[in-house]
């Protein structure tokens, strides 16, 4: 299987880059999470005058058998569709990329459908669709393996293409019942409080997600390690955003964490290598119910709460003018002595 090779930043710089922050022209503290966010990105890639090169927001797509169980407002074939209004720059999260000029890379891996060749989206579909995870494992232990590989080897591709920070986002009906699953898992919280409205779903449609997710649980049989969760319980999308951001940190990129799914992708990541946690930036609070408790599990602060839910990188790519202005902070603003102001703190 693939491992990688995730070092967290040395901390050796860190009090020389807050030095830098504090004798910044501003009252020691006064630009707040920039401030935070500075001293991270500089740790990240180890200099006093960090850079954001060539943005990338990826999208990983893929369908779920537990849609087959009634657990999402939406049917299974939205997937697809939505990838053509990918395609078609007519998403949500495609105004924003544009808007902040981040290039979107959309992946189909095992969507229910055979798309005609199309140059801008990338084929490493896996199977149409994940198996049924009410009665059996989501994926073999090779669809697994594949789809870790394949994730990471786009990011690596993004790096090459010169990118530094990237974003990943994802389509997939059914994919926060099964974000519940690895979250439940993963963290010990019960499973009724990882359970939301996913795509819309009324008081009684999540009280059934929630039913039948229970009755998942109640029947899986492994040994629920990481990995066996990660098989049994997750998309072919959500596999790849792992294999995807593992080597985003063995890359010492800049991570940004988009809502609910993408933040239990981290948690699924981390439980891994440890490591990768201080590449991540976490874009915001969704409102999802549970994602305000995988946060809190993580430990992280993310920037926004915009009552965002739904996903596709929207929140992390709304997040980025954010990450930006700390590095534009860090790297334009004068310090006292350039400026011949009295430090006045």
């Amino acid at each position: 299987m693939i491992t990688f090779n995730i070092e967290k930043p040395d901390a050796a710089i860190a009090e020389t880059l807050q030095e830098k922050i504090n004798n910044l022209t501003k009252p020691k503290g006064s630009l707040g999470r920039l401030e935070e966010l500075a001293l991270q990105i500089g740790l990240i890639q180890q200099t006093l005058t960090p850079s954001l090169h060539h943005p990338v927001n990826v999208i990983y797509a893929s369908d779920h058998g537990i849609a087959d169980e009634g657990v999402s407002k939406s049917p299974k074939e939205v997937t697809r569709q939505v990838i053509h209004n990918f395609l078609n720059g007519g998403a949500g999260v495609c105004f924003l990329a544009r808007q902040h000029g981040i290039e979107l890379k959309i992946v189909d891996g095992g969507v229910d459908f055979d798309f005609p060749s199309i140059p801008q989206l990338i084929d490493r579909k896996i199977r149409k669709g994940t198996r049924n995870f009410l009665h059996e494992a989501a994926m073999t232990q090779e669809e697994m393996e594949l789809a870790l590989q394949y994730g990471a080897e786009i990011v690596g591709d993004c790096h090459k293409e010169g990118c530094n920070v990237i974003s990943f986002g994802e389509m997939g009906i059914g994919n926060t019942a099964a974000s519940s699953m690895w979250m439940t898992c993963l963290t010990g919280i019960p499973l009724i409080e990882c359970v939301g409205a996913g795509s819309g779903l009324d008081s009684i449609g999540v009280q059934h997600k929630y039913n039948v997710l229970k009755a998942s649980l109640e029947n899986y049989k492994g040994d629920n390690s990481p990995l066996d969760v990660i098989r049994y319980f997750g998309g072919y999308e959500m596999v790849m955003a792992v294999g995807g951001m593992l080597r985003a940190a063995e890359l010492k990129m800049i991570i940004l964490v988009d809502g609910f799914i993408m933040t239990n992708c981290v948690l699924a990541a981390s439980r891994l290598y440890p490591e990768m946690l201080p590449y991540c930036i976490f874009g915001h609070c969704g409102d999802e119910a549970g994602h305000r408790k995988v946060l809190d599990v993580l430990q992280v602060n993310p920037i926004l709460n915009l009552g965002l839910r739904l996903g596709e990188g929207s929140g992390s790519v709304c997040a980025y003018p954010i990450v930006d202005s700390a590095v534009r902070m860090i790297n334009e603003m004068h310090t006292f002595q350039q400026a011949a102001v009295t430090k006045y703190f």
